[in-house]
């Protein structure tokens, strides 16, 4: 996490300080959005259970100032319309004197913030609402709190911080009767495992998670649990199998952004079989659904980016690219390291290997400092088979994990139902 309990007589929201000191001007909407959020997270601490009746007086004069402050910030942007409802949550759960009723409004927040890939911060509101309710949320604000901090932890490669809030919020689950979130715990602990490089483990209790979540007429874990179970296969050299278990997922979702996230991963691995024009098909549908999403249409990007070198399109592949490095400097470690990887590819597949060798080297930089090993290990695999690869041609295949020298029955159907989506 970002900053313990013990720690909020010190330098506090030090994530949204950050942002402001980094914004180019103290007038720009970035940098008055992170005062903002400065403010009326400060407000919100006020709410702790060590602050008493006495501090009416403080609130009442600090509220007053932050709300004006809200007034005054951008009103086009989504950001804002989180601070205001935050601030007015904060000064109803004043009056009422109880921390819950700020709590919906603290976890669209942190929801917000993780959806823009500012995951510091969205630790940071996490944080501040797990410790300002302390014993006082109700369970399932408790729960959702732990399930989020394992997430936005996961994102980060934090996996063992990850993995602390994902259990606990197991525990609670369980004490409480509560079958969904006990289920959503197991996903993100598995989902973990698979991250940290253990696939046959994580594709076992993937299996196993499909069917306990069908048994119990749980379709949207079934849909995560099939998800999770394609992309593990696909990392375990089984990608036609994982497109079959991906595509389950899209029919299974209810939930749009679901959806999005698994045509995106659907694109990946269907290119990766040599079915450029279906994964063209799945990406361009993610590009149109997923504008809300950040790092789902980054990924987007530079697979289509990928298809245009895969299809010996260079003009499409520097429009790509382009686009991918205009987003350069908002993409979190996993993102930007496969773009470099990627990148890499593309310029290998054009002839120019010594662009390549420099966007590998910066790709496993990356993977380094984010701790992925399974990042790492893909590519120094790619990275060290560069130098025998033909001038017209590398050798190396990067998505593929397995040469396919048939036509798999599976993907034909899924590409056939993906043509049919795009009509």
């Amino acid at each position: 996490m970002t900053q313990t309990c013990t720690e909020r007589h010190g330098l506090t929201h030090a994530a949204f300080l950050k942002r402001l000191a980094g914004a180019h001007s103290a007038t720009s909407a970035d940098a008055r959005l992170g005062n903002g959020a400065f403010l009326a997270l400060r407000l919100v601490d006020l709410l702790g259970p060590e602050r008493g009746p006495a501090h009416a007086d403080a609130f009442t004069y600090q509220h007053a100032a932050t709300e004006r402050m809200c007034r005054e910030l951008p009103v086009d942007h989504t950001e804002t319309a989180h601070l205001r409802s935050l601030v007015r949550s904060a000064a109803d759960a004043f009056q009422a004197q109880d921390v819950r009723v700020v709590a919906p409004a603290l976890l669209a927040y942190a929801h917000y913030l993780e959806d823009e890939l500012r995951l510091e911060e969205a630790l940071d509101v996490l944080d501040i609402l797990r410790c300002v309710g302390a014993d006082r949320l109700g369970c399932s604000d408790a729960i959702a709190v732990q399930l989020r901090i394992g997430r936005v932890n996961r994102k980060l490669n934090r996996f063992v911080e990850g993995d602390v809030a994902y259990a606990l919020a197991g525990v609670l689950a369980e004490a409480a009767g509560n079958v969904r979130s006990s289920f959503l715990s197991r996903v993100g602990r598995a989902i973990s495992i698979q991250a940290r490089g253990n696939l046959a483990e994580a594709e076992r209790l993937f299996r196993e998670l499909a069917a306990d979540a069908r048994a119990a007429d749980e379709r949207d874990i079934e849909a995560r649990a099939h998800h999770a179970l394609g992309t593990t296969l696909l990392l375990r050299g089984q990608a036609a199998e994982g497109i079959v278990d991906v595509w389950r997922a899209v029919e299974l979702y209810e939930d749009e952004s679901s959806r999005v996230r698994a045509l995106g991963d659907l694109g990946l691995m269907l290119l990766g079989v040599g079915e450029a024009a279906a994964a063209e098909r799945a990406l361009l549908e993610v590009i149109r659904l997923g504008h809300a999403m950040r790092d789902v249409v980054h990924n987007a990007m530079i697979e289509l980016m990928h298809c245009a070198s895969y299809r010996g399109d260079r003009l499409g592949f520097e429009r790509w690219r382009g686009a991918c490095e205009a987003r350069r400097a908002s993409m979190p470690p996993n993102i930007l390291a496969d773009f470099l990887l990627k990148a890499g590819i593309g310029q290998a597949r054009f002839g120019r290997f010594r662009q390549a060798e420099g966007l590998m080297d910066a790709a496993l930089d990356v993977a380094e400092r984010a701790d992925s090993n399974e990042l790492l290990f893909r590519i120094e695999r790619i990275r060290n088979g560069l130098r025998s690869c033909e001038a017209d041609r590398c050798a190396a295949s990067e998505t593929a994990a397995e040469p396919f020298q048939f036509s798999h029955s599976g993907v034909q159907e899924v590409a056939a139902s993906l043509a049919r989506l795009g009509s």
